[in-house]
């Protein structure tokens, strides 16, 4: 690590402790507050030397994103691994993402030093498993640093460690760096709030006024905060804006750059990358924003502090489920108030009835109740081709979790093959009684594992109504999204028809602006409007024409707003300005309606004008017709086989142990081996194994067509309505795996998080990347797209670089997939982000109250 800058900042003793433990060779679990400066210990270490190979893990990709670039920028030689993208994996020190590193552990290897930033994640349902393998498999040569600001029981898992033959120790350190104050809003003055409609938007325009900005502000969903937003920019200018560049205008796009010039934003999923992390959280670290709005769900992505933080909710939004708020989640986002080395103090807004600080509290770390299964496949698997016992592999790896109670697989609970099994008493029929979900849940006291299998039932999925529309053929078909379409080439649906919308003088009834009336041309009439410009001069102002006031009012908005350097429009022009300067602007004030001609009536100039190029949101079918408002309606879905319609009359009903489900699920055979289903899903880490591996059983289904098809495994409920054939994979996993409920694995027979139609619109994209907006709407914004290609990208990354496991379609799949990320995504870089100016990095002076 030659060349590394020194950094002047002096360590405070907690961090010189935990840099001199880490020297000594130990693991250091640390436990201290947000911004007490955790990450602080590992630079330290860095700058002191480094004697092997580090990889640093966060949670998120923004934040692998936004360590790289920072530590890049102090001259270090930084790599980055976040699944979707690999950036000199072999550099001294590696930013990653922590699944992305757990198949290493499978083989035994691993770094000198593993860095888990945020370790309270080893209780997430969904992703702490995978925090739990790696620190389980960790070779000894590895050692550890674990970081987290929100745990209650930190030595829980220092004496785990210790268990497991690690030599641990905990730093610990309680005093936030920034002390904190509640601050109650209603008590605040009314002052510089009285334009401000809504009650959120009026307590944080008392709270600014108060000089309480920066605020950070936590809302539940995102048009929640981009109304709030607007709202508060619009009753709060400032008299000196921020000033942004054109590339920065361009990033942001309209919206965006009109709150930001307000200092004022909206941060959420919605947004893409380049929005977050080139332009917003750069400003609010610079110190040039006064608000900004974040939703709740995205708070563990958030890294930056302002001096004050709201939560506007208890409870909030994702993936079409509420979730609430967690006490340590509480803890987190309110440990963003108060900026290290600028404020005296950070202060936490509250309201009445709303979260406070007392709520705030450290979670109680303990395992996730679910259990990794691919990762004892892949042991297993592992043990039977070296000729050992799989069963006690399994056991070896369950012994190493993190867990006061053994857990119990069941593996040797299972009958051997030719040995008789006693009589069981007869039941019912599976088909004529379903069995409760309260009775599946029920386990003998020796099966217990923390109840992780009580969570597992047979169930037939949620009956969630489809919505359809009547598509140009006068048939049904799955309701799409709105998408801008030119009024021209859409369709309307009159009295029981579809016809041409311009034919139809219903289309412009919502044009505001002069009067129907009816244009000739190509051979059919259309409707149009005819609107008034001007009047004729009368005899002392020959020569000129006198606009009317509604069009001279536009020019002058138009001219002032676009054109500031051009003289602003007088009443009175010549008739050739009025045709060849004025006339061409009139799209602009007439929702799209573009000069037929000018057509003189009495004393009044008027204009004729064609909608046909007006843009409008219209809803293009299956055959790619565009239609204005067509007929809906929300049908029940075809209904599902239940698992007792699956099974035959005497099959068995519940089971209960992991092992007893792989072998249901045909992940193991009588023997206890993974089978070849077991082995391709091993190499995952969540469902989305079980979903490939059902579909390379399937031999009619093509391999190209799976390639894009996986983009559905990650992309949630937001791409429904361009669901067209992509719906296989859905459809053929529900039916492999009987709709089955398994927490982390399945959801009604698919993968958790899977979402039809993201197939079709990332195939659209890879062909014409430019008709993005065909896509976008209130649901679907550009940051969906974008994470859902990097999910997509992540997933075929994942499978192209694979273990080899010689099946003929999984080889053949892999092959293709790694063909397709070579020559589409080899030459992908890290986007740039655009430099802030002098001024920008310059902290504003200025006033951030009203």
């Amino acid at each position: 690590m030659e060349g590394l800058p020194n950094n002047l900042r002096i360590p405070d003793i907690w961090q010189q402790d935990a840099v001199n433990q880490l020297l000594a060779g130990r693991d250091v679990v640390v436990n201290a507050p947000t911004g007490a400066g955790k990450t602080y210990i590992f630079e330290l270490l860095v700058e002191r030397g480094l004697r092997s190979q580090a990889i640093y893990t966060v949670p998120t990709r923004a934040l692998a994103n936004d360590k790289l670039y920072e530590w890049r920028g102090k001259g270090w030689n930084v790599g980055l691994c976040t699944g979707d993208f690999a950036d000199k994996l072999d550099a001294p020190i590696v930013v990653a993402t922590l699944e992305t590193q757990k198949a290493k552990f499978l083989q035994g290897r691993g770094p000198g030093l593993l860095v888990i930033d945020e370790y309270q994640m080893l209780a997430d349902a969904r992703r702490g498993i995978n925090y739990e393998l790696a620190i389980a498999l960790a070779p000894p040569g590895t050692q550890l640093l674990l970081l987290s600001g929100s745990v209650a029981n930190p030595e829980k898992l220092v004496g785990w460690l210790q268990q497991i033959g690690r030599d641990a120790v905990l730093v610990e350190h309680t005093e936030r760096p920034v002390p904190q104050d509640e601050i109650q809003l209603q008590a605040l003055p009314d002052v510089g709030s009285n334009n401000v409609r809504g009650f959120w938007p009026r307590m944080i325009a008392r709270a600014l006024a108060e000089d309480f900005g920066p605020i950070l502000v936590f809302a539940p969903q995102r048009r929640e905060a981009e109304n709030l937003a607007a709202k508060l920019s619009a009753a709060l200018p400032l008299p000196e804006w921020l000033e942004l560049t054109a590339e920065q205008r361009a990033i942001a796009g309209d919206d965006l750059a009109k709150l930001l010039r307000n200092r004022i934003a909206f941060h959420h999923s919605g947004l893409n990358y380049r929005q977050r992390a080139g332009l917003i959280e750069p400003l609010a670290k610079a110190g040039q924003l006064r608000l900004i709005i974040a939703t709740t769900g995205l708070a563990a992505g958030i890294n930056f502090a302002m001096r004050s933080v709201l939560v506007t909710e208890r409870e909030y939004h994702h993936s079409e489920r509420s979730f609430q708020v967690r006490p340590d989640e509480l803890l987190q986002m309110f440990g963003r108030a108060g900026r290290r080395g600028l404020d005296d103090k950070g202060f936490v807004l509250v309201a009445p009835g709303k979260p406070r600080m007392a709520e705030a509290r450290p979670l109680s770390l303990k395992r996730a109740s679910t259990v990794d299964w691919p990762s004892f496949l892949a042991v297993m698997h592992e043990a039977d081709k070296a000729s050992e016992c799989p069963v006690k592999a399994a056991d070896e790896l369950a012994n190493r979790l993190f867990t006061d109670q053994r857990l119990r697989l069941g593996l040797r609970r299972l009958p051997t093959p030719g040995k008789k099994q006693p009589a069981k008493p007869a039941t019912k029929p599976a088909s004529h009684q379903p069995l409760p979900t309260a009775e599946i849940a029920k386990t003998k006291a020796g099966d217990s594992f923390e109840n992780a299998l009580g969570e597992f039932h047979f169930r037939e999925p949620e009956a969630k109504k489809i919505k359809e529309m009547r598509n140009a053929e006068g048939e049904w078909e799955r309701l799409r999204a709105p998408s801008k379409a030119r009024l021209g080439d859409a369709l309307l649906y009159i009295n029981g028809n579809w016809k041409p919308a311009l034919e139809t003088p219903e289309s412009l009834q919502g044009v505001q602006i002069g009067n129907l009336c009816r244009l000739k041309g190509k051979g059919r009439r259309l409707y149009g409007r005819q609107v008034p410009l001007a009047t004729f001069p009368n005899e002392e102002r020959k020569g000129r024409v006198s606009l009317v006031k509604w069009f001279h009012r536009a020019l002058k908005d138009h001219f002032l707003k676009e054109r500031p350097d051009d003289r602003t429009p007088g009443r009175l022009c010549t008739l050739e300005r009025l045709e060849e300067v004025y006339a061409p602007l009139l799209p602009y004030f007439t929702q799209g309606g573009r000069l037929v001609d000018l057509v003189p009536q009495n004393d009044t100039i008027s204009a004729r004008l064609d909608y046909s190029q007006a843009m409008v949101f219209a809803r293009v079918d299956a055959s790619g017709e565009a239609l204005i408002n067509p007929p809906q309606r929300e049908v029940a879905p075809a209904p599902f086989p239940s698992f007792a319609e699956f099974a035959a009359s005497g099959a068995e009903t519940a089971k209960r142990t992991p092992a007893e489900i792989w072998l249901q699920l045909g992940l193991i055979d009588n023997y206890k081996r993974p089978t070849r289903r077991g082995v391709i899903f091993s190499f995952f880490n969540h469902g989305e194994g079980l979903a490939i591996a059902a579909a390379l059983e399937d031999k009619s289904y093509d391999l190209y067509d799976l390639l894009f098809d996986v983009a559905n495994l990650r992309a949630g409920y937001r791409f429904e309505h361009f669901d067209n054939t992509s719906g296989r994979l859905g459809n053929l996993c529900r039916l492999t795996y009987r709709g089955l409920t398994a927490p982390g694995y399945l959801d009604g027979g698919m993968p958790p998080g899977y979402g039809n139609g993201a197939a079709e619109v990332i195939a659209a994209l890879t062909e014409s990347p430019e008709a993005a907006h065909r896509f976008l709407g209130d649901e679907l914004r550009h940051g969906d797209i974008e994470r859902a290609s990097l999910e997509w990208r992540s997933i075929l990354n994942h499978i192209a670089f694979a273990p080899d496991f010689y099946w003929d379609r999984w080889m053949d799949f892999k092959e293709l997939t790694r063909q397709y990320v070579l020559s589409h995504f080899g030459i992908i870089r890290l986007a740039e982000m655009p430099a802030l100016t002098p001024q920008q990095r310059t902290r504003f002076e200025g006033s951030l109250a009203v």
